[in-house]
């Protein structure tokens, strides 16, 4: 009678089980993204407007660096042209209508967190919508919020948080104009 080698099905059964750990704690610990870009063919033109800054506090870097990765991503994810006329297929504005500090949290009774709070206004225009195509018109706000030590002044936190800032509100407005979700 021959006896079945264990030992050779073990290190696939390690692999496996590696794998799906490593699959299990990417996705719990927030290692996704959204690729579900639904954009219908006859889609084609989009014109994406500079985002300006109307909130009370204005980081001057923060426009010009939010537009262009907004841009950027639009071009690298979708096949649609950007073009700055009217007659686009998809027309979207947007503004900075809320960048504020709050203290988020107190230790021995002075401030230890503050919270930084970047609102970004969005709208778009979809001059397909008469024929049903594509994403409904709509104007939304999207907010993130960004904690920093209360020993850091606003310059020194913002120098920081600037890259994931950018990265973060770009990816949601991303996401609600092409995502389904």
């Amino acid at each position: 009678m021959i006896s079945p080698n264990r030992s050779s099905s073990w290190p696939a059964c390690r692999l496996i089980l590696s794998a799906l750990i490593i699959v299990t704690t990417a996705l719990s610990c927030g290692v996704y993204s959204f690729k579900d870009v639904s954009i219908p063919p006859q889609v084609k033109t989009i014109r994406v407007g500079f985002i300006e800054n109307r909130s009370r506090y204005v980081d001057p870097q923060l426009s010009p660096l939010l537009t262009d990765k907004f841009k950027t991503k639009i071009a690298s994810q979708t096949k649609l042209v950007q073009i700055q006329t009217d007659n686009a297929d998809y027309d979207v504005t947007a503004y900075i209508s809320d960048y504020s500090v709050s203290t988020a949290g107190v230790s021995n009774q002075a401030a230890s967190i503050n919270r930084l709070t970047v609102t970004v206004h969005l709208a778009l225009k979809n001059k397909l919508a008469d024929q049903k195509l594509g994403t409904p018109d709509f104007d939304t706000d999207i907010t993130r919020i960004f904690d920093f030590p209360a020993t850091q002044t606003l310059n020194d936190a913002q120098a920081q948080l600037e890259p994931t800032i950018v990265s973060q509100l770009s990816d949601d407005m991303f996401n609600r104009l092409f995502s389904n979700w």
